[in-house]
């Protein structure tokens, strides 16, 4: 089938030229294939658009308001064109990112001053969450994830590593002790999150392929990490969370970490996820580079 845009213009330009083959000639086509663009569009509309003599061409009335019409759309379609363009190649428009809240406080929201200064027409809108987001249906651009990343159609980036710790304030641990064997975590007033699958509400998980667990009680369980770094700062109790959450208040001394005779699970990465398109827009495309340029230097809580 042929195209029916460029049928639209060889239409056009025999028109302006008075000549089947003037158009094919400025259309680089053969006079053959003009012809059947100008027969195909005939064809489609069911009308007669030019009658044609040994000597002359000459538009019919549909002709001519057939002719009036394509003067405006197809220089509206070139525009919608290059302006579909211009999103794949220039770093422009809005980019949606979603994060989890811990995390993209802490990491991902001191980068954008230095992302708006080198991409200053992107506009970032930013949200905070810690559930799974669905990039189609809720329409996200990127996403970071923190664990081990399903199977998914997303293409995903890993940003960095990222490993469980357990810690509590000085004070805490000397009121009630430092546990040395990882079992001895049920003696105590463990501080528990309930959306992590590597510390749930009423168990930890330890060892490298988070296959032991040990069953905790505590007098706080909340769906919020901060909140939980509060508590524990205080010396309300234990605390087994990412790194990346509890790293400022060990570099301050406000929490202490305790190795036990049984290693800390894997968090199991940071990723960054998009579509896996292959020409996925500018924007985004600077985005992950950014990211992805950042966190190369090093993860700034390690």
């Amino acid at each position: 089938m042929l195209d029916r845009v460029t049928s639209m213009e060889v239409f056009c330009r025999t028109a302006r030229a008075g000549s089947l083959s003037a158009a094919a000639r400025q259309m680089n086509l053969s006079p053959t294939m003009a012809t059947k663009h100008v027969d195909a569009l005939e064809l489609r509309l069911g009308v007669k658009l030019i009658q044609r003599s040994t000597r002359r061409l000459t538009l019919t009335e549909a002709g001519q308001q057939y002719l009036d019409m394509c003067v405006r759309l197809l220089p509206e379609l070139e525009e919608t064109e290059a302006l579909i363009v211009a999103q794949g190649t220039e770093v422009s428009g809005l980019l949606r990112l979603n994060v989890p809240l811990s995390f993209g406080v802490r990491y991902i929201a001191p980068l954008l001053p230095v992302f708006h200064e080198r991409y200053p027409r992107v506009n970032v809108e930013l949200e905070f969450n810690d559930r799974v987001v669905d990039l189609l249906e809720e329409g996200w651009d990127l996403t970071i994830r923190v664990g081990h990343l399903k199977d998914s159609r997303l293409l995903a980036r890993k940003l960095a590593d990222s490993t469980m710790v357990v810690c509590a304030a000085p004070e805490y641990w000397l009121r009630q002790g430092r546990p040395a064997a990882w079992k001895e975590l049920e003696d105590h007033n463990c501080l528990r999150f309930m959306l992590s699958p590597l510390s749930w509400p009423n168990m930890w998980r330890f060892g490298k392929q988070a296959d032991q667990s040990v069953a905790i009680r505590g007098s706080l369980c909340t769906n919020n990490g901060d909140a939980l770094v509060a508590a524990a700062v205080a010396g309300m109790g234990v605390l087994y969370e990412p790194d990346f959450i509890v790293a400022d208040a060990l570099r301050a001394g406000r929490l202490e970490a305790v190795t036990l005779d049984k290693p800390a699970a894997d968090v199991g990465g940071i990723h960054l996820l998009r579509f896996a398109d292959r020409k996925p827009p500018a924007k985004v495309r600077a985005m992950t580079d950014f990211l992805i340029e950042i966190f190369t230097q090093g993860a700034p809580w390690q």
